[in-house]
């Protein structure tokens, strides 16, 4: 892999390496995750890939009872819903994964605010096998 090819497979590769990794620009020091080729802020085309650390908070969430394809195919259904929740990470951007370690049938159980690092999961067999990022409940 190139080291400044700032592309989704990118990404997804690194994630395959349980790593979560996004960029800095070059010109204004803004970061972004997913990474970003060219700057939103000044659009710069210069950046680098930076590690981020996991850590965040739960700035928004909701329980999912309507599940697309591949979450029924993970046993997720109208019995047994799913949080996904956008993510304020301590460097400052936000992404939306799923949240691990809350009961989402109970939603009134979960916070904004609550505390949670990355966590990585396997779905798939073989070549169909892929790394998707989540949050799992610090504490």
């Amino acid at each position: 892999m190139s080291e400044n090819i700032f592309t989704s497979t990118a990404y997804n590769q690194r994630l395959g390496e349980h790593t979560l990794m996004g960029t800095r620009c070059s010109s204004c020091g803004a970061v972004h995750l997913p990474p970003r080729p060219i700057c939103p802020h000044c659009l710069s085309e210069t950046a680098e890939w930076v590690q981020f650390s996991g850590k965040g908070k739960v700035a928004a969430f909701t329980s999912i009872y309507i599940a697309p394809t591949a979450m029924i195919a993970e046993g997720f259904s109208r019995t047994n819903p799913y949080c996904s929740a956008v993510v304020q990470l301590v460097e400052g951007p936000m992404i939306s994964a799923q949240i691990l370690g809350v009961d989402a049938s109970h939603p009134e159980t979960i916070r904004v605010g609550l505390p949670v690092e990355a966590a990585f999961i396997e779905r798939g067999e073989g070549e169909q096998k892929r790394t998707f990022l989540a949050f799992q409940v610090v504490g």
